[in-house]
């Protein structure tokens, strides 16, 4: 385990994002990390993880309007024809782009967890005047204070504003919540591994996001249904 710790222990240097996708959410992410957060503790979100799961399961509405075969998967068609028809001004490039980022089984279909990801991203990506038209008509200013939580949470966590969080930034966060207890480290490995899914030592906006929807109970109710 020791040298799986030294190989990420410091964040690296001049990461290179993998896709265009991942580039735009890092440049998005450093704009929003330029105002700070106002997330002062890791325990103030767990406390906050009820309501946040309350209000992610409003998109059921929406995720439901999506899905016009109710299969319980949005495709990639199905994705296109809602954009459209909201207004959503992305290219049929970077639709496909964030289907393919946000389909993490490869199944061709986005589940429930893998829309609430797609929807943070599109709240983070589009904040010009097109998109708060597009945002109104599908009930997301119901959803901003909750997507700007995760988003501020985010931005506590990158310690060194460079758009990912490393096992480091992880590490400083939880002890920060955690003064003296001995098991604090322990408990940001674990919560840092929930989130590094490629396993590269960094997490993305993205990685954060899929950890953050198990966290809160999304992903068990996905599973029973399943």
């Amino acid at each position: 385990m020791g040298a799986t710790l030294g190989k990420s222990d410091s964040p690296k240097k001049g990461w290179m994002p993998e896709t265009k996708l991942e580039a735009r959410m890092v440049e998005a992410m450093q704009r929003r990390e330029s105002h700070g957060s106002s997330v002062k503790s890791f325990n103030t979100i767990i406390l906050k993880f009820p309501k946040i799961d309350e209000s992610l399961r409003k998109c059921k509405a929406i995720f439901e309007q999506f899905d016009e075969d109710s299969n319980g998967t949005i495709d990639q068609e199905e994705l296109k024809k809602s954009f459209s028809k909201l207004e959503i001004s992305f290219t049929e490039e970077e639709i496909n782009d964030l289907f393919e980022a946000c389909d993490i089984n490869e199944d061709l279909g986005m589940k429930f967890n893998e829309f609430i990801v797609l929807l943070c991203l599109v709240y983070l990506l589009k904040d010009d005047p097109a998109a708060v038209h597009a945002k109104s008509q599908i009930g997301m200013p119901n959803l901003e204070a909750t997507f700007e939580t995760l988003v501020d949470t985010f931005v506590f966590l990158d310690k060194n504003k460079d758009g990912y969080v490393s096992k480091n930034e992880m590490v400083q966060a939880i002890n920060e919540t955690t003064t003296g207890e001995r098991s604090s480290g322990r408990i940001a490995m674990k919560r840092f591994e929930e989130m590094d899914w490629d396993k590269n030592g960094m997490v993305n906006f993205k990685e954060f996001l899929f950890a953050f929807t198990s966290w809160v109970g999304i992903e068990d109710e996905e599973n029973e249904e399943a």
